[in-house]
């Protein structure tokens, strides 16, 4: 089984996502985390309480009864269960601070884009940043494209005031510091430069994620270290 399983009692059963594994899937004799965890489970009742884009690591949330299933989903839209991202990103970025955007899905091509307010279906999409450190590209020896100004590489954290379709990657790209490995919204110079680096996953972890147990009504937290070989370039930061 690809699914780590990092919390599992009576009610929910928290796991990890590596990265390439879909959350859930419709195409016939695909595996993904959902097919594995009911296999585990011998078809015990299963409930997903929210999603990973497929290229992206980090952790999930599933409850075992209907009970737990409604408490963590009214948690979902609210701040008694908060997710932390962590990400590797072109480019420098100021210490702190908020993007605020709207956004549309397009109806083709599994995207979304940031349009004007008034365009049709445009829905507000708000995330907020923190650095937690930066390395130049010859610090970790890779040579700059004249084509890419910025030389340095941003570990940042990432929380979500909303949940739009690939808000993070979106947003970040907008700003103009794309993720690395993010072939959908990175513009060329930034994916040779993750090619360079042998970085063909997008650099975005769902690292934390903090709710209430839906039975004891504790407060529960768990944290996970990415395993992708990009944020390998902030081991020492990670580790720490």
């Amino acid at each position: 089984m690809k699914t780590e399983i990092l919390y599992e009692d009576g009610d929910i059963l928290v796991c990890y996502k590596p990265a390439g594994l879909a959350t859930q899937t419709r195409q016939i004799g695909q595996m993904d985390v959902e097919s594995e965890l009911r296999n585990y489970l011998a078809g015990a009742p299963l409930y997903l309480i929210h999603r990973l884009d497929q290229p992206v690591e980090g952790i999930l949330a599933f409850a075992k009864t209907k009970t737990a299933a409604a408490s963590l989903g009214r948690q979902l839209g609210s701040e008694e269960m908060n997710k932390s991202y962590l990400a590797v990103v072109f480019g420098r970025l100021p210490q702190k601070g908020t993007l605020k955007d709207y956004m549309r899905k397009e109806p083709k091509g599994n995207v979304s884009r940031i349009v004007s307010e008034k365009e049709k279906d445009a829905k507000y999409a708000e995330l907020s940043y923190e650095v937690l450190a930066e390395k130049s590209l010859a610090e970790i020896g890779c040579v700059c494209s004249p084509a890419l100004p910025q030389e340095v590489l941003s570990l940042v954290r990432i929380r979500l005031k909303t949940g739009r379709h690939h808000q993070i990657r979106v947003q970040l790209a907008n700003a103009g510091h794309p993720l690395l490995g993010d072939s959908k919204y990175a513009a060329p110079q930034v994916m040779q430069l993750s090619g360079q680096l042998g970085i063909r996953s997008v650099a975005l972890c769902a690292h934390a994620l903090r709710f209430v147990h839906p039975v004891s009504k504790e407060n529960r937290e768990l944290k996970i270290t990415p395993k992708g070989l990009s944020f390998q370039i902030f081991r020492d930061i990670l580790n720490e």
